[in-house]
This record gives C-alpha cells, structure tokens and sequence, in this order.
C-alpha cells in the first residue's frame, strides 16, 4: 500500500510504500521489481530510502513510459499488486578516502542511501547531482545532510554549475583534488561519459546499470550485460559494476530494443484513458 505521495519536481514522484519485510533486509543499492495489476509489466525500481521501525521502502519514480506514467496516477492508500525484493548485491560499503557520487536526474535519489553510508563508513563524500534544468532539481538538501560537498549542475545552467556532471567532475580533478572512487547512476550515457572520463586518470568507479529487466532473479536473461568480456545479470551480479570493464555500446544498443513496442503500449494506454 501506498502510505505517502509527494511530487518531487514535475514528472518525479516519490512513494512510501508498505513493505516491512523489505525495509527489514533493504541495503544501499539494491532495487525492487514492481508490478502493478495483473495486466502489468514488471519494473525494476532503485530503493531510495527506508524506515524499519515504519516498515516502508521509499521509491523516487520518473514518469518516462507506460507504468511510470501509471504509477504517476496512483495515490496515498492506493495498492501495487506486487513489490518483490530486496534484489541486486548490495553496493560496496567500505573506507575508501574520498569518493564522488555523481546522480543524474532520478539517479539523485538512487545514490542517496550509498552516499549516506559511504559517510558513515567514513569516506569524504562529495555528491554531483545533474538535472536539465533549475524545475527539475530535488533533494540537494537531503544529500547535503550526508556530504561534506554537494555540486548541482544544469544543462542549461539556470541552477548551479552550467554544463553536465562530467564537467563538474572535471574541474574536481583539474583541481588536483585528490578521488579514490567515483560511483554513478544515472542515464547509461552519462555513466559511459564518467567512465571514460575517470579512466586515463586510473580512478576506480562503479555504476549501477539500468538494463531491460523483467523477472529480476536471473532466469529470464533480458538484463545481461558485458562485463570484461564475461555475460552477467545485472539482476543478481549487480547492479553494480566496474565502470571501465562495461561494454557500454551493447547497453545502450539493448536499451533501444524494444522503443518502438514501448511507444505503441504507451500511446494505446494514453488511448483507453482519453488522454489523447
């Protein structure tokens, strides 16, 4: 059931969810496969945050297709038939020195539980946080609570740094600022940039991938992805995995698989809604 409802900058929702077995075992980096109704696909869906005490997990959702847009439509006591996890390893918590989190758009949520525990481990966490534009930033505020610097950058520079978190990144290390890890989530364009960016320089960075996935325990196949030249499951390898070992050409290749059948579910449901 749905206990909270907020709209965190238009087309960004975030839910509350009712889920104490999930909030229980949930740790930084791990996700949830969602489905809706019986007619629904299913979604994997990042966990932003949880309360054990309340026994709720905490969904930051950007309306993009069908069921997110469905979703979107959904409100406080509403139900989702089906909220399966926690699934995914968890991301790596360790004492590493300084380590950048870099979130693009919804990414901002999905680094927020790793950010917080990289501080509690004891890292210098400093977060870049990427949106579009200045109506689209959201929870600066709560990843300053778990950073020691927060950077916000815009495309069209109407908030923050002008430009995108690869540039932001840049300037860190032009400075002579000392990394020793870079973790990203976001769009597989933007993780493929930090990568190939933080590379020549040797920094260790991680991204938590996004691939097609359907059942979320590595029977179906569909979120493989090429890691060192090795096939794994995001779903159970990762998410998250060596930024410079991921062939990020098949990702975005695969990312596109199915546009076209997305479209067409997507335009009949605005169809049966009147919405068109």
């Amino acid at each position: 059931m749905i206990l909270k409802k907020e709209k965190l900058a238009p087309g960004i929702n975030l839910f509350e969810i009712k889920a104490p077995r999930i909030a229980v075992h949930a740790r930084p980096g791990q996700f949830v496969v969602i489905r809706l109704h019986e007619r629904g696909e299913r979604i994997p869906l990042t966990i932003a945050d949880k309360d054990e005490k309340a026994g709720t997990v905490t969904l930051v959702v950007q309306e993009v297709g069908k069921t997110t847009h469905e979703l979107g439509t959904y409100g406080e006591g509403d139900t989702i038939l089906d909220v399966l996890g926690p699934l995914g390893e968890p991301a790596h918590i360790d004492l590493f020195g300084t380590v950048v989190m870099v979130g693009g758009g919804v990414g901002v949520a999905e680094i927020y539980p790793v950010a917080r525990a990289m501080k509690e481990a004891g890292n210098k966490v400093i977060s870049i946080l990427g949106f579009r534009a200045a109506e689209l930033v959201f929870w600066e505020e709560k990843l300053a609570e778990v950073s020691d610097e927060v950077i916000v950058t815009t495309n069209d520079g109407s908030y923050g740094m002008r430009g995108f978190t690869t540039h932001a990144l840049q300037r860190l290390l032009d400075a002579g600022r000392r990394i020793d890890l870079v973790h990203a989530v976001g769009p597989a364009v933007m993780m493929k940039a930090i990568a190939e960016l933080t590379s020549p320089y040797g920094i260790r960075t991680v991204a938590s991938l996004n691939p097609i996935m359907v059942d979320g325990s590595g029977m179906c196949g569909a979120c493989r992805v090429t890691v060192g030249g090795k096939m794994l499951f995001a779903c159970v390898d990762g998410p998250e995995f060596d930024a410079h070992l991921v062939d990020w050409d098949e990702l975005l290749s695969r990312l596109t698989y199915y546009r076209d059948v997305e479209r067409i579910s997507f335009e009949r449901w605005k169809r049966e809604r009147g919405m068109v």
